[in-house]
């Protein structure tokens, strides 16, 4: 469909200065297993302010509705999922308008909001210039599906089946520098689906394009590249090519987890930092309070964390091994309420998303907002 431009943008100024109390609840249902092994979270701990090179954050697109995914076509322009609409966005520069407008190119039918469901992730085909395609992650009456679509035509599933709820049904999706697609699935609120191999539940998944186990995933067979997750969200590479991922505890901590292959992550068994040699620990936990991340990006040498609950940006930097150095740091803390995606832009730049229409937050005027920063510091990236 083709409808008229709708003018969302204002000029990338200068940082909103008006805070926000929002009221919100915890990801976290019920109290954990009582086999839960629950440890104080390893080193480095997270600052307790925030630092004097916050980046100035200017407000790209408003008046959204809870969007949830973010992807860039190669010419800038990106494409952005809002949850409960079910709409797919284009946003980027008109020649008519003068500027940066945010334009509705499709809606998926086919998809079911409800709860955490409905259009989640979206992943833009590395080959787009020559194969058009775009993938998407969302929530059936039956499922949790991963399809293909070329914009305007109907979604072709390639994955199906992934277990759905009204809460913990994963849905990132990004494609990593080996050109395979990767996707993360939540437990479904069914716990045991996280160690069970023969579920794709409570997983971070790798397939080719065609939604078949990708050459060299670890479990014959299987699309299946970690498991023993409870619900992640967050997806992002760096210039290493090692994966990270952010992932919502229960009631008691959340994680940056750096992602081996076939490696076990714990859930039910661990949450947060355990002491069995079997699981592997986090490089990060918080509290749920001051956490609950969604989306990940990494920029420079600095991976970003977005917060629901916490509602503030994490910055925690990466030493050339992978590893976390220093302290994390808190950004943008209340000043935009709850935050859910996190993608580098091909400009080097960060967007970030709100996500105070999802039925946890308190709406300001402008929500939901697409935002802008250029992080100091962030792997010699500057300030606009």
């Amino acid at each position: 469909m083709s409808p008229s431009p709708q003018r969302l943008v204002r000029p990338l100024a200068g940082a909103l200065a008006a805070a926000m109390l929002l009221a919100t609840t915890a990801c976290g249902f019920g109290p954990p297993d009582a086999d839960a092994t629950i440890d104080a979270p390893a080193l480095p701990v997270p600052t307790a302010t925030p630092p004097d090179d916050d980046p100035a954050a200017s407000v790209l697109a408003r008046g959204l509705e809870v969007p949830w995914g973010v992807a860039f076509l190669p010419d800038g322009a990106a494409v952005v999922t809002e949850r409960d609409t079910r709409r797919i966005l284009r946003v980027g520069p008109d020649s008519d308008a003068g500027g940066p407008v945010v334009r509705p190119v499709q809606t998926i039918t086919e998809a079911d909001a409800g709860g955490e469901g409905g259009l989640l992730g979206i992943a833009v085909s590395p080959r787009y210039a020559d194969d058009k395609k775009i993938f998407i992650y969302y929530t059936t009456a039956r499922d949790n599906r991963i399809a293909q679509l070329t914009l305007g035509q109907r979604p072709t599933p390639i994955v199906t089946g992934i277990p759905i709820s009204g809460v913990h049904n994963g849905g990132r999706l990004a494609f990593g520098p080996d050109g395979h697609l990767y996707a993360s699935t939540g437990d479904a609120g069914r716990t045991g689906l996280s160690q069970d191999l023969n579920s794709l539940g409570g997983k971070i998944l790798r397939m080719t394009p065609l939604g078949q186990p990708a050459p060299g995933n670890p479990f014959p067979g299987k699309l299946i590249w970690s498991y023993g997750h409870r619900n992640v969200q967050g997806l992002a590479w760096d210039a290493g090519k090692r994966l990270y991922a952010t992932e919502f505890g229960q009631n008691t901590w959340d994680e940056i987890n750096r992602i081996d292959k076939g490696g076990n992550y714990g859930w039910p068994i661990v949450e947060g930092t355990g002491t069995d040699s079997r699981y592997i620990n986090p490089l990060v936990t918080w509290t749920t309070d001051e956490a609950s991340c969604s989306g990940a990006a990494i920029v420079g040498s600095t991976i970003f964390a977005a917060c629901l609950r916490g509602r503030r940006l994490w910055a925690v930097d990466l030493t050339p091994d992978g590893d976390v150095f220093g302290a994390p740091r808190p950004m943008l803390v209340e000043g935009y309420g709850r935050l859910r995606a996190a993608v580098r832009a091909p400009d080097g730049s960060l967007w970030v998303t709100t996500s105070n229409h999802d039925g946890r937050g308190t709406p300001a005027p402008d929500d939901d907002r697409i935002l802008r920063l250029v992080p100091a510091g962030g792997g010699g990236v500057g300030r606009s």
